[in-house]
């Protein structure tokens, strides 16, 4: 159990943070831009919870936990005994959740914008924030090694966050639809 009785250490005052098996990396390391990209995703969830309730809102609540498990997960360079790590269980979970919300919605015809609704238009935000954190978790791939199902669970992630903004609209009957070219019609 994590216990924090002091905010502050000062020992990130150089620019370099520590890691879970006690190194210590510079906050710019794709490591920690990775980890940070986790946090911003789940801050955007928590904002979409704002507009989100009922049982999406207890998934955006567990998925937010495993964003934790995850920046724990990335955290935790090469093999330490007991380190918490995403598992494929995590990444199938999500992928049930989305199978269940697409059941219920019409298939696209076209691509969609974001927004619709406040709720969806977050949703779509957090998307596009999960998106830059699997981009950054890639490249750290490209780097060091990193967990599979970790980068699973970043693409999942924001497959499921597009059908729950699908969702939030209606079950997609206020999705704006692109239309293209469409703008320049207009004057």
């Amino acid at each position: 159990m994590v216990k924090l009785t002091k905010i502050y250490t000062r020992t990130g005052d150089g620019g370099t943070t520590g890691l879970v098996d006690g190194s210590r990396r510079s906050k710019a390391d794709m490591r920690m831009v990775a980890i940070g990209e986790v946090d911003e995703a789940n801050s955007a969830i928590g904002v979409a919870l704002l507009s989100v309730e009922g049982p999406l809102g207890k998934r955006l609540t567990m998925i937010q936990n495993d964003l934790f498990d995850l920046g724990a997960d990335l955290a935790t360079p090469g093999e330490v005994e007991g380190a918490l790590r995403i598992i494929p269980e995590q990444v199938a979970r999500l992928e049930a959740e989305i199978d269940a919300m697409n059941a219920s919605l019409s298939p696209l015809t076209s691509f969609i914008l974001p927004g619709g609704s406040p709720a969806s238009a977050h949703l779509h935000l957090a998307r596009a924030i999960a998106r830059r954190a699997e981009r950054a978790a890639v490249a750290l791939a490209g780097q060091e090694a990193i967990n599979p199902p970790a980068l699973a669970y970043l693409n999942r992630l924001s497959d499921w966050l597009f059908v729950a903004a699908r969702t939030m609209n209606q079950s997609g009957a206020s999705d704006v639809l692109w239309v293209p070219g469409g703008a320049r019609m207009v004057r």
